[in-house]
């Protein structure tokens, strides 16, 4: 495929903001990453089938880092039965989601710092909040402060660098004077869009494949904070090819989305660090940026830098997430944490392809 002006505008969004930390709390330094393993479409199927029956009774699901099994985690013995019954493992464990969803209600209320995440790791059926190295002395006390209230239901980490969103992609798109890239091309009848992170789309309405070039398309939708999601729509004239830049000469095809799930690997595009792979590590996971919080995020180990927002988190050919930002990112080592890529394609009615 050749990058074209108009038709080839796969994947991250990078802007010139700020990344936001992760921590490897008090409790230790920042674990040595485990790699991930392949998920396939039935585990995503699976996942998606078990969590819609289990509700409350599960908190969570992963896939097995050593056996590749799908473990769904389950608060009583009938819950067991029906995940085996259904082809995957079950998993004893003592706080449900509810449970660890009302812990973090509690964060959000009583702990809301900027510099600090939490979102739920089913491996260790806790929230993991992590804080960066923003987050002062004082600060940290209140988290910890907090955290004791809440028990084992929740752990801190500490972690380096400071989280940020960040502006730069995958092929680069520009607009407001700032760079980012789309993350995946989508579609709607005939017309065809790109998804980007918000905090991208939020900085202009017209964006560019060059700087003063012609436009190649126009925002029609974004949302951040809160979420951190936008979608430009492409004006008339070649249609681009919905794939993702592996930055070797070569693209990934994308043909269908999913949600991710906790343990499985995954790689990343953007514009500055190009092609990095990693492991999702928690989901449902509140970031506290600088200029608002978003909800509902996945936490990775892909590692990224400035630039690298609204780039494409993606499992071979299933589009999984939009960069949002990261933070200590050294080799393998950080945070970085994606938009789940589902939620936009339903907020704005459209489908990869």
């Amino acid at each position: 495929m050749r990058r074209t002006l108009r038709a080839r505008i796969f994947l991250s969004v990078i802007l010139a903001l700020p990344a936001v930390g992760l921590g490897s709390g008090t409790a230790g330094a920042v674990p040595d990453p485990v790699p991930g393993v392949t998920a396939s479409p039935t585990q995503y199927s699976l996942d998606r089938t078990i969590e819609h029956s289990l509700g409350d009774r599960s908190a969570g699901s992963y896939l097995d880092a050593t056996t590749g099994e799908l473990v769904v985690t389950v608060t009583d013995a009938a819950a067991a039965e029906e995940v085996r019954a259904e082809g995957a493992r079950a998993q004893l464990v003592e706080h449900s989601t509810a449970q660890l969803e009302s812990a973090m209600s509690t964060l959000e209320a009583q702990a809301k710092i900027t510099g600090t995440s939490w979102g739920i790791d089913p491996r260790v059926n806790q929230v993991v909040i992590e804080a960066d190295q923003s987050v002062s002395a004082s600060s940290l006390t209140q988290l910890e402060n907090v955290a004791a209230g809440l028990g084992d239901a929740v752990t801190i980490r500490r972690v380096p660098g400071v989280f940020a969103r960040e502006v730069v992609g995958g092929d680069a798109i520009y607009g407001g004077g700032y760079r980012c890239s789309a993350a995946f091309n989508v579609s709607k009848g005939i017309n065809r869009y790109f998804l980007t992170a918000g905090h991208c789309t939020n900085l202009a309405a017209t964006w560019y494949a060059t700087p003063g070039g012609p436009p190649i398309g126009g925002r029609v939708g974004t949302s951040f904070p809160t979420n951190d999601y936008g979608i430009v729509r492409y004006r008339v004239g070649p249609q681009p090819a919905g794939v993702v830049n592996l930055y070797n000469g070569t693209y990934q095809d994308i043909t269908s989305a999913a949600d991710p799930i906790v343990g499985q690997a995954i790689k990343k595009s953007g514009s500055t660090t190009k092609v990095t792979s990693g492991t999702v590590t928690a989901v449902n996971v509140t970031v506290n940026y600088g200029d608002g919080p978003v909800y509902g995020m996945v936490r990775t180990t892909v590692c990224s830098a400035g630039g690298d927002s609204g780039g494409a988190h993606f499992a071979g050919s299933t589009a999984l997430g939009i960069h949002s930002g990261s933070s200590g990112c050294r080799g393998t080592r950080g945070t970085a944490i994606f938009q789940p890529v589902r939620e936009a394609l339903s907020a704005y009615g459209v489908s990869v392809y």
